[in-house]
């Protein structure tokens, strides 16, 4: 059966009783049972360009993958709002035996050239659900170009810009914290693709990458064109009430992020894919705050260039070795940006970074347990009150204004403040000598009246 849609069609379908009060502009969440359905027979017989519009501040409880159809269709909640505003695809379909729902949206069809996802919310915590294997939150890429993921709140040439991701997913070791992936970003590949202006936090669950670039499957490990740049990526911060003079606290949760960009499938994988490489990527002027594992962690890469990545606001780099980790080879001291000199070649590197001797599998860290290691400072979601961080990279301009500044601007408001004052003065005399004059009105004027009268006979 085909579910018309009522920007289509001047009816509602037979199964929308009459008494749903429901936006004539969007398609309805309700009833919860067909949602599915309905959404994906929308996108799969409206052909290409369709955009399937969806209601704002609204939850779509899915029961299995929205799957994009066509070239250049998009979803997109009416009104492209930002914040709690924009519709909410949940992630709510069956779970049993370790697999089952995990992805609300797929544009990796043959014919998904083009597709946007914008404008939409992704909850895909399954509701504390056990580790599930099955794919990302967002799956998007294949063989297609010219993709693009945007405002969204949770791939071959696709632009993924502007988006809040997290939190997701679960932390146990390898059974990844899903939010485009196994990270809050994970770039399989993707030659052509533009990662740009994305917030990535954490709230309750450790993430083990902000943004990835480890995976060499399916495209030999080739980020040629591949660019990420201008994210901000927020690890944990202290959940205590900041005191007088103190800048670190505990976290209820000892949540970190491990690693917040990763370079170079060894970072990941250990010696899973043997002498293998990432190569050919641009890394440029992300920003991190809050506790990490490393900042930036690369190993197994070639032809990178990783330049202006910068600290700000308050900061930790802490954890230990785990039970994952190698029981010869301890992980390297947590620290802001690492690199493994002599398996990285032929790239240009920012000069800050550590060299590291193993750089192998180093999300096998864990983060302390308990204790005041967390900075104060605060995720999009839930600041501490008056220490949220803001994005002015360390080593940077003072946020305050100077003394002159502040001078400069004392004066501009008492001389506006005057010049306000005489204008009111000049306006007020010029209304009283008018007052003053006597009212030449309309019907005073010679020929007024006739004509009137003339136009209303």
């Amino acid at each position: 059966m085909r579910y018309h849609h009522r920007r289509h069609v001047g009816e509602a379908h037979e199964i929308f009783s009459r008494a749903l009060v429901a936006r004539a502009d969007c398609e309805p969440a309700d009833p919860a049972n067909t949602v599915t359905d309905r959404l994906n027979t929308l996108l799969n017989s409206s052909g290409p360009g369709y955009v399937l519009p969806l209601c704002p501040s609204t939850n779509y409880l899915i029961q299995a993958p929205i799957l994009f159809a066509a070239p250049n269709q998009e979803i997109r909640t009416v009104g492209e709002p930002f914040g709690d505003e924009r519709a909410t695809l949940v992630v709510a379909g069956p779970v049993a035996n370790g697999s089952g729902h995990t992805t609300a949206v797929d544009g990796t069809c043959g014919t998904c050239g083009g597709v946007r996802l914008r404008h939409v919310q992704i909850n895909g915590t399954r509701q504390g659900a056990p580790p599930t294997n099955g794919g990302a939150n967002i799956e998007m890429g294949g063989s297609n170009g010219d993709q693009l993921v945007e405002f969204v709140h949770s791939c071959n040439n696709v632009t993924v810009q502007s988006n809040d991701i997290g939190p997701c997913g679960s932390d146990q070791f390898q059974q990844w914290a899903d939010g485009i992936s196994d990270g809050g970003i994970v770039l399989f590949g993707a030659p052509g693709t533009l990662v740009e202006n994305n917030t990535i936090f954490v709230e309750t669950q450790t993430l083990l990458g902000g943004i990835n670039m480890v995976d060499y499957d399916p495209w030999g490990g080739n980020y040629t064109d591949t660019i990420v740049r201008e994210n901000i990526i927020l690890g944990g911060f202290s959940t205590d009430t900041p005191q007088a003079g103190e800048q670190k606290g505990a976290n209820n949760d000892d949540v970190i992020i491990k690693i917040g960009i990763a370079i170079g499938p060894r970072t990941w994988f250990g010696d899973r894919y043997g002498q293998n490489v990432s190569a050919n990527g641009t890394v440029l002027n992300n920003q991190l705050s809050g506790a990490f594992g490393y900042g930036i962690a690369m190993t197994s890469a070639q032809n990178f260039t990783v330049q202006n990545n910068v600290l700000f606001g308050n900061t930790s780099f802490i954890g230990a070795s785990g039970p994952n980790c190698s029981t010869t080879n301890a992980p390297p001291t947590p620290a802001p940006f690492v690199m493994q000199v002599d398996n990285v070649q032929q790239s240009t590197i920012q000069t800050d970074f550590q060299n590291i001797t193993d750089g192998d599998g180093m999300t096998c860290i864990l983060p302390p347990d308990g204790g005041d290691f967390w900075p104060f400072g605060g995720n999009p979601e839930n600041p501490t009150s008056g220490q949220a961080p803001s994005p002015t990279p360390s080593g940077g301009s003072s946020s305050g204004l100077s003394g002159g500044a502040k001078a400069g601007i004392a004066i501009g408001v008492i001389l506006g403040v005057a010049l306000i004052g005489v204008a009111a003065w000049f306006i007020r005399k010029a209304a009283l000598r008018r007052s003053q004059q006597p009212r030449e009105m309309p019907w005073d004027r010679v020929g007024y009246v006739q004509g009137k009268e003339q136009t209303t006979a």
